[in-house]
């Protein structure tokens, strides 16, 4: 008896499904309202997707010309680059829309899907040229790196970088100090030499005028460390040896 009570109301479940799907076609499969961008699409479902299958990137390239993403509306119209990120579009290994957009706005009770970009969609040539879409920081360490962001970043996240100190400064002999010492608070976007005694400003820019030498507000621009700074000091004695 209890098996019939149990078909039944699985027949029943079905029926109304159904009904229901026939009657409020949109509420009971469209996941969301379309963004504004589509908003004219709404009544029209097979725009983007095919039947049993999903959406498809064939279909989104119907409207969106690969080669004018980014530069052009999907009407002609250009696009003010200075408003919008740089086109990179023309840069995908193969198309895969859905892999970063979702044009449908989720219920408030579905979870929310995260889309992330991944740099492997990029061919190699624009991957590995991060400034062709990324703006490089303004800060003055960033300047004397260059381009090579690989060196201490990787693609998946900006942050932590990985930094090689000896490419820059080797901290050995007094260098090989904590990291507060030259980066105050542990701040290692900005540095300063005068964290120990015996670098003092009065007493640098003294030696530096006996040098001919104003500017010392970037040490690092001709100090790479204790050993280059040896070498430095033997050839200033040897030069006013000579003189």
């Amino acid at each position: 008896m209890k098996r019939h009570w149990v078909l039944a109301l699985i027949v029943v479940n079905v029926a109304v499904i159904a009904v229901l799907a026939v009657a409020l076609p949109r509420q009971m499969l469209s996941p969301g309202a379309l963004g504004q961008g589509h908003a004219s699409l709404a009544e029209d479902c097979f725009a983007c997707h095919v039947p049993w299958r999903g959406s498809a990137a064939n279909k989104c390239i119907g409207c969106h010309a690969v080669a004018t993403i980014g530069l052009r509306t999907a009407a002609g119209l250009p696009i003010v680059q200075m408003q919008r990120k740089p086109p990179f579009h023309q840069a995908l290994v193969s198309p895969d829309c859905m892999g970063c957009h979702s044009e449908h706005a989720v219920p408030r009770l579905a979870p929310v899907a995260q889309f992330t970009f991944v740099h492997a969609l990029l061919n190699q040539g624009t991957s590995a040229n991060c400034a062709s879409c990324h703006t490089a920081p303004a800060g003055a360490f960033h300047r004397s790196a260059g381009t090579a962001c690989a060196q201490c970043h990787v693609q998946t996240h900006w942050t932590p970088a990985t930094f090689d100190h000896a490419r820059f400064f080797p901290l050995v002999g007094d260098h090989n100090a904590p990291c507060a010492t030259c980066h105050v608070g542990n701040v290692t976007s900005a540095y300063t030499c005068y964290g120990c005694h015996e670098h003092q400003p009065a007493t640098i820019l003294a030696k530096h005028r006996r040098e001919r030498i104003a500017n010392i507000d970037n040490c690092v621009a001709c100090h790479r460390g204790a050993h280059q700074e040896r070498e430095e000091g033997r050839e200033r004695g040897r030069s006013r040896a000579r003189d």
